[in-house]
């Protein structure tokens, strides 16, 4: 029905209620899915420290690429572009990606010179039919 749609299984539903972390789960497995589609090899998921995470962390072509991955639960996809879930990346979350992401590339890459690019994937989600759409804003500016 959609380009890049993706089923997700109905064990992270109980009583037609989706917590908020299987939720997140949801969307970064379809986001997870997508980018391994497009030739990503993800080596890092919900990279942790106090001030801040990174949902996924991949490697493509010798790049490595950061993703926030926001996720919107729709009852039908008719009505996604009402929602812009991309909106939530703003300064006080900026601030904690720019030092999440200075902590990863020291961290794991050897130093700050590592060549980075930063992503949000938005995950739409049609509860009722069960598959996922995934809009990429490539190469954004933290």
């Amino acid at each position: 029905m959609f380009k890049n749609s993706i089923l997700f299984h109905k064990k992270h539903f109980t009583c037609n209620v989706v917590h908020k972390r299987a939720k997140g789960d949801i969307g970064e497995g379809i986001a997870t899915r997508f980018l391994a589609n497009k030739g990503f090899l993800v080596t890092d998921r919900n990279y942790l420290r106090k001030w801040g995470e990174l949902d996924i962390v991949a490697r493509k072509d010798g790049i490595v690429h950061f993703f926030e991955v926001k996720s919107v639960f729709l009852d039908s996809m008719t009505n996604f572009n009402d929602h812009k879930p991309e909106d939530n990346v703003h300064g006080l979350k900026a601030k904690h990606l720019r030092r999440i992401i200075e902590t990863y590339l020291e961290e794991k890459c050897g130093g700050l010179d590592t060549v980075f690019k930063f992503h949000v994937l938005c995950v739409f989600i049609d509860s009722v039919n069960r598959k996922g759409r995934v809009q990429w804003l490539e190469d954004i500016i933290i």
